[in-house]
């Protein structure tokens, strides 16, 4: 019963406008809706390109699809020792502007699609937008899985746009930082971990964490529950809104998600954002590899099971 209710509420939010007409832009498209439109919209392929990847764009790739490898362009950085950060505004748009984006166009970002963990990739892209101002950004759910598995067509050949001029419009409110932490650990303002139960409770760690646990107060959200199976898809309103209620979460109001490095949060910030609706989630870019590195700020590590 779950899985039809997931499959019928899916079907109808992620129609499309008709073939030849403006895309309505939503947070989520499926790969019918893209393929009947692609003439209307820019679609992003931020796939892996590692020489260790099973398939990349130059495998095979969406028809008119532009590359950015996610892993290797300056979508992230290293900004104090702390990986993973948001760029320079004045690089990311030299970046996307770039690729042949414009401010006006609708762009669609395609993952890979076969996890949770690829899933944060289009969702961080997409906070990224929203970041610099860009409201026509939508995601492929399911990324380029979904598209292969609908049997739609591929393309091999390379596309390679014309640079333009992006410019970004900066917001702020998207974004946490330490201090808007530790002003929500005063307030009680949600604090959102998107990690897995391991890394909440504080039995594993992370290369690029100094402490164990977790940003104290926090509530745990594992990242692959909020995707169907652990895969590429979404999760629907309904499900997300009984995951924040298990995890004593309200649905509504400020909260912050955060991870290891930013990435797997964006998950969370997605699901609350744009799932639940909630328009003051924030996502805390340095996350738990800025946070634990400083003795000073206060972190809860006994979900340790110490004769475990």
């Amino acid at each position: 019963m779950r899985s039809w209710l997931a499959g019928f509420v899916a079907l109808a939010t992620l129609c499309c406008a008709a073939p030849e007409q403006s895309v309505e832009v939503r947070p989520l498209v499926s790969a019918d809706c893209l393929a009947e439109n692609l003439d209307a919209v820019i679609v992003l392929d931020i796939r892996s390109e590692r020489p260790d990847a099973a398939e990349g764009y130059r495998t095979g790739h969406i028809p008119g699809a532009i590359h950015s490898d996610y892993s290797a362009t300056p979508w992230r950085v290293e900004r104090q020792r702390v990986p993973g950060m948001l760029a320079a505004v004045e690089l990311l748009e030299q970046l996307i502007g770039g690729l042949g984006i414009s401010n006006d166009d609708h762009v669609v970002i395609v993952a890979a699609g076969a996890s949770s963990a690829e899933t944060a990739s289009a969702t961080r892209v997409y906070w990224q937008f929203k970041v610099l101002g860009h409201e026509a950004v939508s995601i492929l759910d399911g990324g380029f899985s979904a598209w292969k598995a609908a049997g739609l067509p591929l393309e091999l050949e390379a596309n390679r746009p014309e640079a333009v001029t992006y410019t970004a419009g900066y917001r702020g409110d998207l974004l946490a930082g330490r201090e808007d932490v530790l002003r929500a650990i005063e307030a009680g303002t949600p604090l959102i971990d998107a990690r897995a139960p391991d890394f909440y409770q504080g039995r594993a760690k992370s290369s690029v964490t100094a402490r164990y646990g977790t940003i104290l107060g926090a509530r745990n959200v594992p990242h692959m529950y909020l995707t169907r199976d652990g895969g590429g898809t979404l999760v629907d309103k309904e499900t997300a809104m009984a995951l924040w209620k298990q995890a004593g979460l309200p649905t509504e109001g400020e909260q912050v998600a955060f991870c290891n490095t930013g990435h797997l949060a964006s998950v969370a910030w997605f699901v609350s954002y744009e799932v639940l609706g909630n328009k003051q989630a924030r996502l805390y870019d340095g996350s738990l590899a800025e946070w634990s590195a400083d003795e000073e700020l206060p972190m809860d590590n006994t979900g340790i099971l110490v004769n475990d």
